[in-house]
């Protein structure tokens, strides 16, 4: 089963970015869509989507965030946020249950600037991580999550550990949220079967030539229940496409 990540940063702008030609050449199984920034009525979507399942997570304010999956097999079960009213406005979870585990796409809020959202983040690291847990025992199955989390957790996972100690995506608190993830018994799939790799990064800044040069995050994931580890075929960081400030990444199950 092959399953693709990718924070579009836009979807109407990645449309034309070539967006088509890589759905055509991919061809997932299940395609996992963040910051989408569109609501659907909004979105012409391709012919390369027409075997798709579709479903989106807008937020209410108009052009931010969002997220969207597409499916070549109907879910047994979709799910819209994390059941927090608070967190729920802006469109960041969908939650797809298949026969054999659910698979979650998120996007997780941004720090930003003067880390103004720190504390906010670090309650939606908990809950969003009881969310995955909760579903993993109601479930009882095995649970995949992935997108933009928004957090290098270690420092071979940047470019630039050293100048970016303290900014958005890279403080003490983000990087706990992740490895608390872990402790969760959830596997980071590319660490997992590349545990020194560096220079693998998923998104560039659009200043200066970072995405020329490789100055970037590795800010995008597929996590896996521990039961999953051993399907775990392949965990890939596709830097070579293009369309957005982030590249997709993948995860091929056995």
């Amino acid at each position: 089963m092959r399953l693709i990540s990718w924070n579009v940063n836009g979807i109407r702008a990645t449309l034309n970015k070539g967006f088509a030609d890589f759905v055509a050449a991919e061809q997932p199984d299940v395609l996992c869509l963040q910051e989408t920034k569109a609501r659907p009525e909004q979105v012409q979507l391709p012919l390369e989507m027409a075997g798709y399942h579709g479903f989106w997570n807008s937020a209410e304010k108009a052009g931010y965030s969002g997220t969207a999956i597409f499916s070549r097999v109907a879910p047994l079960h979709v799910e819209y946020g994390i059941g927090h009213e608070h967190h729920d406005r802006e469109g960041r979870v969908i939650t797809a249950e298949f026969a054999d585990f659910s698979l979650v796409t998120v996007y997780t809020p941004n720090s930003q600037d003067e880390l103004r959202r720190l504390e906010y983040r670090q309650q939606w690291d908990a809950d969003f991580l009881a969310y995955v847990k909760n579903l993993e025992a109601e479930k009882n199955k095995p649970v995949i999550f992935c997108g933009d989390l928004n957090v290098s957790h270690q420092e071979i996972d940047l470019a630039r550990p050293k100048e970016n100690r303290r900014n958005p995506g890279f403080t003490d608190e983000e990087r706990t949220g992740f490895g608390n993830m872990l402790d969760a018994g959830f596997v980071d799939t590319f660490r997992h079967l590349y545990p020194e790799q560096r220079n693998a990064y998923s998104w560039w800044s659009y200043r200066g030539g970072a995405r020329e040069r490789n100055v970037g995050w590795r800010l995008d994931y597929f996590l896996t229940s521990s039961p999953l580890r051993e399907r775990i075929a392949e965990a890939d960081i596709l830097a070579h496409v293009h369309g957005s400030d982030h590249c997709p990444v993948r995860l091929i199950l056995r």
